[in-house]
């Protein structure tokens, strides 16, 4: 876990995320001069965008990472492995995945489990990790504890809380729970609703190694105007 007595850690666990639908190849550019300037672990963005965020941050330290049955999961899981394989095969060096929400309402767990494992083979099999995005504002604590487990069955390698496009993003109490089923083996992903140095301090603290947000730059500039002031 990252130490958070120092602030800038902070900085290395931001995943920065441009997810909007009317992004454009100029703010897709600069998405990935902010990450490369302010060394964020990678910049996250719709499947469209891969091949250039790739061409743009080859050879660096910054990770280029896909969403995939985004933003709903409602989609086959053939699709999502499809999907998965084609932007590994474009630059994509991490993959965060919708599970099929309605299978794990409906308590078809299997279903879930599945899913997930797919997407995770095809993406393991290309050097990718994979973030399961189980989308913590639909679902009751029992439903989140049930998803963790599965992903943690599946071999991904995080869970993330939340797309950003549902009801409500990250909670305190959500990411303190998904660190206490998936264990310190896994990663927890924070996304949604980050949008200042509290709030991804709070995150942290309650164990998440991995932020997702468009609060990036806002978040590192608190941080280095702080560091400059002692």
């Amino acid at each position: 876990m990252p130490n958070t007595n120092n602030t800038e850690n902070i900085i290395a666990l931001i995943d920065h995320t441009l997810l909007k639908p009317d992004a454009t190849p100029a703010q897709i550019a600069q998405l990935c001069s902010e990450a490369l300037e302010y060394h964020f672990a990678s910049v996250c963005v719709n499947p469209a965008n891969i091949k250039q965020c790739a061409s743009l941050l080859a050879g660096t330290d910054v990770k280029v990472c896909s969403v995939v049955g985004f933003p709903l999961g409602a989609t086959p899981s053939e699709v999502k492995t499809y999907e998965s394989r084609l932007v590994i095969e474009q630059g994509a060096q991490e993959v965060d995945m919708v599970i099929n929400i309605g299978a794990l309402k409906s308590g078809d767990i299997g279903v879930v489990e599945d899913d997930i494992a797919q997407v995770v083979r095809v993406s393991h099999s290309g050097n990718a990790l994979v973030k399961v995005i189980i989308e913590t504002a639909l679902l009751t604590d029992e439903e989140k504890i049930s998803a963790c487990q599965a992903a943690k069955r599946a071999g991904a390698d995080f869970v993330k809380t939340s797309t950003g496009f549902s009801s409500a993003g990250a909670t305190v109490e959500d990411v303190a729970l998904m660190r206490k089923v998936v264990g310190l083996e896994m990663g927890v992903k924070a996304s949604g609703g980050i949008r200042s140095l509290e709030d991804a301090l709070k995150m942290v603290s309650a164990g998440a190694n991995r932020l997702g947000t468009s609060s990036g730059v806002k978040i590192a500039q608190s941080i280095l105007s702080k560091g400059s002031e002692t």
